[in-house]
């Protein structure tokens, strides 16, 4: 075992996986260049049809074999229709001992558990377990550790090598006689699939799933056909209603909005709240809700900024509809009125997962973020945040984009409740690091604001905007004065599941929880 950056033992090597690299800082690796990979090169008759009648016939024409890796995406999060029957064809084909590498799984993804448990699935590698499969992966009864990763670090996986996808399977809202793909001309829209362009260009086959077959040729062309080989119309791909729930509800929440209101604040009081610049409000409803009350302060102000990125919402097509925003780049739509602008207006633009965060390309977008705001299930003293893992040492969260934008952006501000259920959100050390200290510099909760001691620079903004600051252990205690300190969870030395870091790096690893 080697002790790594933030002070986590890592084993040199694990079954699946083979040898690992330690995380050792988030400006640490930087490996040697190599050239990119890429799906197999395949000539087709001119007279193919590419429609076939059945998810199983579009199976057997990839030449799905067991062993092999398949991918999804997660754009419709928990209305996603898509992956449940195609597991459902996979089995029924027999085909056994798959990795499952989608972008996220998510509620609905209960129902392949029984997948899982009898060999259809023996390894995942991905951005979030929830549910039953979280539950699953946590009590070690997947046979390979689950590997998460961030979306910049998925992205970068595939285009290195190390996830090499055999078959993806497209959710398709929009999808014409051709194979041209967007998610936004249908009933059914999710709107960017910006998780999904990296599967299509490099998977060694992609299968298209729609619920409607267009006879003429898309005009606005996400992914385009001559990157899908087949496609399959089912009945039904996902229901987008169910978008914007869970992690990406709009809120109502009096405590959510308490935190929003206070991370606006310290924003328009930052040297970074100036005409032109740029942010990013993560999943959480206190997160995006911040996009409202940064609002007040652009009108007060005169402020116009230049982009704002991510997971898009409602608030952030008000802000670009009143002119108060130049452009949004638009890696997952996170409601229907996000889905809708998308398709409208020119101003907001589809961008894939590498372009947002991949930290092995030239530039991706997240390095040019000056303010992020994130969520956390917990916060250690030393500002390591886990967006993983619950309390009770169970996974049942996601990776998502948190260590991209909080290593990219000038200033990331972290957003959580002082506790949830009795429990408080700052320990001495969180259960699982998904981002690094290093990376983080101001704690919000509604008992207190802490900033890291790496940013002193920081302190005077916050008391400009009329809050206290107060020592990270200082906080820790007020807050445990209410709650008490919990007793720590008691692990078993089965280590079931990695995170990975961005750059390939382990940063810490999951172990079964003691029964």
């Amino acid at each position: 075992m080697i002790k790594n950056a933030v002070g986590r033992y890592i084993p040199a090597s694990i079954k699946g996986y083979g040898n690992l690299t330690p995380f050792a800082g988030s400006d640490a690796i930087y490996p040697e260049i190599k050239p990119k990979a890429s799906g197999i090169i395949k000539r087709k008759s001119k007279d193919q049809n590419k429609i076939l009648p059945t998810l199983v016939d579009a199976i057997k024409a990839t030449g799905l074999k067991d062993g092999m890796t398949i991918s999804f995406h997660h754009h419709f999060r928990n209305g996603d229709m898509v992956v449940n029957q195609v597991m459902d064809a996979i089995a029924s084909c027999g085909i056994k001992n798959l990795t499952l590498a989608p972008s996220s799984l998510t509620e609905p993804h209960d129902y392949i558990a029984p997948y899982v448990e009898n060999r259809v699935v023996t390894k995942i590698i991905t951005s979030g377990l929830r549910k039953k499969l979280g539950d699953l992966a946590s009590n070690g009864k997947i046979e390979y550790p689950v590997l998460f990763h961030s979306h910049g670090g998925r992205a970068r996986r595939i285009e290195e090598g190390s996830t090499q996808i055999d078959v993806a399977f497209i959710a398709a809202p929009g999808c014409d006689f051709l194979g041209n793909i967007n998610g936004t001309d249908s009933l059914t829209p999710c709107g960017s699939l910006g998780y999904a362009h990296v599967d299509a260009r490099n998977a060694k086959y992609v299968v298209a799933v729609t619920n409607e077959i267009k006879g003429t040729p898309l005009k606005r062309i996400s992914i385009p056909h001559y990157l899908v080989d087949y496609i399959v119309k089912i009945d039904n791909i996902g229901d987008p209603k169910k978008i914007g729930t869970g992690a990406t509800r709009l809120t109502t929440n009096p405590m959510d909005l308490v935190l929003a209101k206070i991370s606006a604040d310290i924003i328009a009081a930052s040297p970074y709240f100036k005409s032109n610049f740029s942010f990013q409000t993560g999943s959480g409803g206190a997160a995006l809700a911040t996009t409202r009350f940064l609002k007040e302060h652009m009108i007060k102000r005169g402020i116009i900024a230049g982009f704002a990125t991510g997971g898009i919402t409602s608030y952030m097509v008000d802000l670009l509809n009143d002119k108060l925003l130049d452009c949004l780049y638009d890696v997952q739509s996170f409601d229907l009125n996000s889905s809708l602008s998308l398709r409208d207006n020119r101003n907001h633009i589809e961008m894939d997962s590498s372009f947002y965060a991949n930290p092995l390309n030239a530039g991706p977008i997240v390095n040019y973020l000056d303010v992020v705001i994130l969520s956390a299930l917990e916060i250690d003293t030393k500002f390591n945040v886990n967006v993983v893992t619950g309390s009770n040492g169970i996974i049942r969260e996601a990776s998502g984009g948190h260590c991209d934008t909080a290593y990219g952006a000038k200033l990331s501000i972290v957003i959580a409740p002082s506790f949830r259920s009795r429990l408080p959100i700052i320990v001495d050390d969180v259960t699982t690091v998904v981002t690094p200290g290093e990376d983080v510099d101001i704690v919000v909760t509604e008992r207190g604001i802490a900033v890291n001691p790496a940013r002193k620079d920081i302190e005077s903004w916050i008391k400009n905007a009329g809050y206290p600051v107060y020592d990270i252990n200082d906080l820790k205690k007020r807050i445990e004065n209410i709650t008490g300190k919990p007793e720590p969870i008691k692990f078993s030395d089965e280590i079931v599941a990695l995170i990975e870091y961005r750059d390939g790096t382990i940063i810490d690893t999951i172990r079964k929880v003691e029964q």
